[in-house]
């Protein structure tokens, strides 16, 4: 092999690959941008709300934060939201549609269908439609606009500036991050919340931009709204761990509470969907339901925030509170249902806050020895419920023990919040962000995990000992030898050409031997010359999800695996189904259940023994007998059906049963098949 040949085999083995297109520091910087952005946004609508509130509540010009309930409007308090939801209907028709609902499913849609595109108007119009609508009366938060305005502004840097859809896909996340920990003052429950709704992954390239957003949107926060928690809680007993068993029923009450009110959310978006009249009218209709709800019970009108922070202190009785988680949850869902602008959150932390008091109530009324803190329970059930329907248990633990700073709650939070998730996950095919997305055929994941094919090495799996040709030898010769049935040749579809003195010069597969001979019938030409010798290799230190990558970038089926130093010296083979059979092996993991010490014990002395699993690779076949080798040793297993593709060679799973002594196959896998 000449230099130009090495040089060759060298180029090969990087061609194609990805190259490091991922830029941390790049997007790092933008995102300290975006999330001092999101920060500004937050204070622009939260000074927004409080515009609208009072201008549509109390006829005065200010940005003062304040609740609708304290108004003198009698009657007109109905005709306020109507008037808002008109509005909003106005927005959605002729702005962008995009503006409806309540700003995270959108997000998560933006990612799965445009690449992470959003357009340029849904960073104003949800804003201000989400202002009109909340300060008009509506029984919704300012977080899911927020996430959904600071995902569009990460999008549209990432469409401004030169990015990949990965780049851009966690400047949206950047975004939303930062937008709820903009609002709440809770910067780790931001980086989890994207992390659990957006992205999906758990990875350097995304964390590292999600804190530096999250941060600046905190500082803003602090610097522009104060260093207070959004929802103020005096010290609490959680009653740990004397209160456990009530934390149990808890949990499973909030479970409940999560499925039926994503249920009913649905159910009424679908009764909306079914009138007989035009779209732009169903916010107006959803605004009336709230306004006769808010006339008789004004607690249910607005953000809510200050009701919170009194069901947290235990400043209510029960009696409102059980008015609260009723008709606070009716009012959300009749006005998001009706497709009006809005977010969840917040509504949602009341009504379950709410449920936890009553629960909490109910329990020191049955069991007055019980001792249990309406508060605690009140902040353990506003997270358990959203994070249950939502999905994101583990950003509503955090989110609940950023709101109190104290460490007494994470206990009760993380079982309560388990729990619920639990029972949402069993009668909740989608979650509460997802159930839209489901309805519209797009497919969202729930879960992340690590790439099993990233995890094994090339030279774990690869094929050694391969059967390769000779430069010399002709193509009519490889052609007969092929044909032959010798079962050295019939694993493979391609041949390594390696000379006499070991060194790998080129690789030629059965589609070359075709063309060959169809070009100069009678096959008189050497092997090298119709195999092409600009190789694609591998390394055995590589990992199989780089083998896979090569060969699918390069449009090959297998590659021939060279030692590194020396990339003239062939040490393996590997092809598709041996990478492929990395994931079987992982699904394997995930399914087979061992015997265990108890069932063995059971099984001890009694005809047929406890069933077992081998893996290997087949030595010997016969009729009634298989021979596989594992490890140093060779397996003889008694077969009595018919295995068919079997041959030496193969990569096999073989489970198997001790009969009398024998060790008899009862199922014969192949792991690995012809490439």
């Amino acid at each position: 092999m000449n230099d130009a040949d090495v040089r060759a085999i060298r180029a090969g083995a990087m061609a194609l690959q990805p190259k490091p297109g991922y830029r941390l520091g790049f997007v790092s910087l933008a995102a300290a941008v975006i999330g001092f952005t999101a920060g500004l946004i937050a204070f622009v609508l939260y000074n927004l709300i409080g515009l609208f509130t009072n201008l549509a509540f109390y006829h005065e010009r200010s940005f003062h934060f304040r609740s609708p309930e304290g108004n003198h409007l009698g009657l007109w308090v109905i005709v306020i939201p109507v008037v808002g939801g008109l509005i909003v209907g106005v927005m959605a028709k002729y702005g962008s549609d995009k503006i409806k609902g309540h700003g995270i499913p959108e997000a998560m849609e933006a990612v799965l269908k445009s690449n992470s595109r959003i357009e340029a108007k849904v960073a104003i119009l949800k804003p201000l439609s989400a202002a009109i609508a909340i300060g008009t009366g509506g029984p919704f938060g300012a977080e899911g606009p927020i996430i959904q305005t600071g995902g569009a502004v990460g999008s549209l840097v990432g469409q401004l500036l030169s990015t990949t859809a990965v780049e851009r896909k966690v400047l949206l996340a950047c975004g939303a991050g930062a937008g709820m920990a903009a609002t709440f003052n809770t910067p780790i429950a931001g980086v989890i919340l994207a992390i659990e709704l957006l992205l999906f992954e758990f990875r350097a390239r995304s964390f590292i931009p999600l804190v530096i957003a999250t941060t600046l949107a905190t500082s803003v926060h602090l610097m522009l709204l104060g260093r207070g928690a959004m929802f103020h809680m005096l010290s609490t007993d959680f009653s740990i761990p004397g209160g456990l068993p009530y934390y149990l029923m808890l949990g499973v009450v909030c479970g409940f509470a999560a499925v039926g009110f994503t249920k009913l959310l649905y159910l009424v978006e679908d009764q909306f969907d079914r009138l007989p009249i035009n779209e732009f009218w169903h916010p107006a209709i959803g605004a009336l339901g709230l306004g006769i709800i808010g006339y008789f019970v004004p607690r249910v009108l607005g953000v809510g925030y200050d009701t919170i922070s009194d069901i947290l202190n235990n400043n209510l009785a029960w009696k409102l509170l059980l008015l609260i988680a009723v008709f606070k949850s009716l009012a959300l869902v009749i006005s998001l249902g009706s497709g009006t602008s809005g977010g969840l959150l917040a509504p949602m932390f009341m009504a379950s806050a709410a449920l936890g008091g009553v629960f909490a109530l109910g329990i020191d009324y049955v069991v007055p020895s019980a001792g249990l803190a309406p508060g605690a329970f009140a902040l353990v059930a506003m997270g358990a419920v959203f994070g249950a329907a939502a999905r994101a248990t583990f950003a509503f633990i955090v989110f609940a023990f950023e709101l109190t700073r104290d460490y007494n709650s994470v206990l009760p939070l993380m079982l309560v919040c388990v729990i619920a998730d639990a029972i949402a996950i069993r009668f909740l095919p989608n979650s509460i962000m997802t159930e839209k997305l489901a309805r519209r055929g797009l497919e969202t994941h729930s879960e992340y995990e690590t790439n099993v094919m990233k995890q094994i090495k090339v030279g774990e799996i690869m094929a050694e000992g391969v059967v390769t040709v000779s430069p010399e030898e002709t193509v009519r010769a490889l052609a007969d030898r092929m044909a032959s049935g010798d079962p050295r040749l019939m694993r493979h579809r391609a041949l390594p050409i390696v000379t006499q003195d070991g060194r790998l010069v080129g690789i030629v597969t059965e589609g070359d031997v075709l063309r060959g001979l169809e070009e100069n019938p009678a096959g008189d030409l050497p092997v090298i010359e119709v195999g092409p010798r600009s190789l694609i290799v591998d390394h055995p230190d590589e990992s199989a999800f780089d083998a896979l990558t090569k060969m699918l970038m390069n449009n090959v089926g297998r590659l021939p695996v060279v030692d590194r130093k020396n990339p003239e010296k062939l040490v393996g083979y590997i092809n598709r189904a041996a990478v492929m059979a990395c994931w079987g092996q992982h699904l394997h993991q995930e399914s087979w259940r061992e015997a265990g010490w108890l069932q063995r014990l059971r099984t001890n002395g009694m005809q047929g023994g406890v069933p077992r699993t081998i893996e290997g690779s087949v030595v010997g076949v016969g009729e009634e007998h298989l021979k596989v080798r594992v490890e140093d040793a060779v397996e003889d297993l008694a077969v009595d059906f018919a295995m068919v593709g079997i041959r030496p060679g193969d990569h096999v799973r073989v489970s198997f049963q001790e009969l009398d002594g024998r060790r008899v196959a009862q199922r014969v896998e192949e792991l690995a098949r012809r490439q």
